[in-house]
């Protein structure tokens, strides 16, 4: 992608960072090796796979094990230059044959999380396996049986070595996944965040837009409300900014250096930080405030039992779900109050705002009015 172009891959170029693949795209690149290995007797080193994007990373395996209806396989998962815990992990997959009309089946292996509390987009007791990744995995699978007369009736068991011991510096046991990682990735990609460089990039993107002449622009915490904001509006590349967690640096910019038009678009849970005053985003940084989405719930309407349990959410996504039920619309209190909150950092610069919500699957769960 040249650097005159706008969205999330010129910012990367502007980086200079090297991106990194998700613990998703390792799992799913073990589990192609692994069931190629059962079906053929032998392990493809390197195994390549295709993700959502259309990228087709090949991956060296760390570890081979065939044994009699079973195979293991292994991926060092190599982050880039993200400072992310699990970068040098050993995530490794192990596929065993089942009968006819098993499907695909997922267990949690050693260092892999449980689910133990609702709020997630997995069922309790599900192995902490996110849905892309689960969906890659059985995409990967399907074109194997295909390619070598297999049924694709299998289960999968996936582990991390020491995983159990790196969650502890995760948020995983405070959201009620117990027993290590979970298996993460909407895009397969890891885009690294120095935040000084990604800082810059962003600076950069509204540069680009606004010298192309956009007159609106998004500001996107990630690849699924790009998406999102592109089905809403119609936005070309060159008017996205993949701001990640950095709320805050987009914002002071574009006061700065204003557009006529701004939307934030991102996940529930990251927008109501923003709604409750936080800049930064990033989990490490600020953590969703379920006292605070009590009060905006009052505000809708809820009474003091629903509240209560809006207060004692486990995460945003149960708190939103709570809300829903009852019909108080929380997504869109957040949106409005998110966009509120991106109002007082622009100090009266004259940039209409408006602020989608998101879930993980990018269905809309809230939204603001333009002002």
């Amino acid at each position: 992608m040249g650097e005159s172009t706008g969205g999330r891959g010129a910012q990367l170029k502007h980086t200079g960072l090297r991106p990194g693949w998700t613990t998703g795209a390792c799992a799913t690149a073990a589990t192609t090796a692994a069931y190629t290995a059962l079906l053929t007797g032998g392990f493809p080193d390197p195994v390549t796979i295709t993700l959502p994007g259309g990228q087709t990373p090949a991956f060296a395996l760390a570890v081979e094990e065939l044994r009699e209806g079973r195979a293991t396989a292994g991926i060092v998962k190599d982050a880039g230059d993200d400072p992310d815990v699990t970068h040098g992990a050993l995530v490794r997959s192990t596929v065993r044959l089942l009968p006819a009309g098993s499907g695909v089946v997922f267990r949690a292996g050693p260092g892999v999380g449980t689910v133990t509390l609702p709020g997630l987009p997995l069922d309790v007791g599900e192995p902490a396996v996110n849905p892309v990744p689960r969906r890659m995995m059985r995409e990967h699978i399907g074109r194997v049986a295909a390619a070598h007369g297999g049924a694709g009736d299998v289960e999968v068991t996936l582990s991390v070595d020491h995983g159990e011991e790196i969650a502890r510096s995760t948020w995983n046991p405070r959201l009620g996944i117990l027993g290590g990682l979970s298996i993460l990735g909407t895009t397969g990609v890891v885009v690294p965040y120095s935040c000084s460089a990604w800082i810059d990039s962003i600076r950069r993107g509204v540069d680009v837009a606004r010298a192309d002449g956009q007159t609106h622009v998004a500001g996107c915490t990630g690849s699924t409300s790009e998406k999102t904001v592109v089905a809403e509006y119609g936005l070309p590349e060159i008017a996205l900014l993949d701001m990640g967690d950095f709320a805050g640096a987009v914002l002071k910019y574009v006061r700065r250096h204003p557009v006529e038009r701004l939307t934030v678009c991102g996940g529930f849970a990251k927008l109501s930080k923003l709604a409750a005053g936080h800049l930064d985003l990033h989990s490490g940084r600020s953590q969703v405030d379920t006292s605070f989405l009590a009060g905006l719930a009052r505000r809708g309407g809820a009474d003091e039992e629903l509240a209560a349990g809006v207060a004692a959410a486990n995460t945003g996504l149960a708190a939103l779900q709570l809300c829903r039920a009852r019909g108080v619309p929380l997504g869109d209190l957040v949106a409005a109050a998110a966009r509120d909150e991106a109002l007082s950092v622009l100090r009266g610069a004259p940039v209409a705002v408006d602020v989608i919500c998101i879930d993980r699957a990018g269905a809309v769960v809230g939204r603001s009015s333009v002002r």
